[in-house]
């Protein structure tokens, strides 16, 4: 295993689900850590058109990576959110997201364009 960390944005999390023999996948699997936040677990399973099948995929793909609880009371991550929605004026999911990989020391995948204007985050596209 490498020591590569890895954040996965709600998108590339639809990617990665929709296209099991991705080079994500590949990526993923000789990684050290993968990580969601709570925002793209939210996200994900309130998909208006979410097939059962679909959140039983979800769900055993959670078995296998750390959720990131933003929510909690983590004040360095709070500010950190803050920070990154005041300077760069990104949506506050996007901040959370973009803030829980830089807390977790990890590059974010996403397919997100807005997000690689970002300095304080690696964002590499999950394609």
């Amino acid at each position: 295993m490498s020591g590569n960390r890895y954040f996965l944005d709600t998108n590339a999390i639809i990617y990665l689900l929709q296209n099991e023999s991705s080079n994500l996948l590949n990526l993923l699997n000789s990684s050290s850590w993968v990580g969601i936040s709570i925002i793209s677990q939210i996200e994900f399973l309130s998909f208006s058109k979410l097939s059962k099948d679909d959140k039983h995929l979800f769900n055993s793909f959670v078995q296998h990576v750390e959720v990131i609880e933003v929510l909690s009371s983590n004040i360095r991550l709070i500010d950190d959110i803050i920070k990154l929605r005041k300077n760069y004026s990104i949506k506050l999911p996007d901040a959370m997201i973009v803030g829980s990989a830089i807390y977790s020391n990890s590059v974010l995948i996403s397919n997100d364009n807005e997000l690689y204007k970002i300095k304080e985050v690696v964002v590499q596209n999950a394609e």
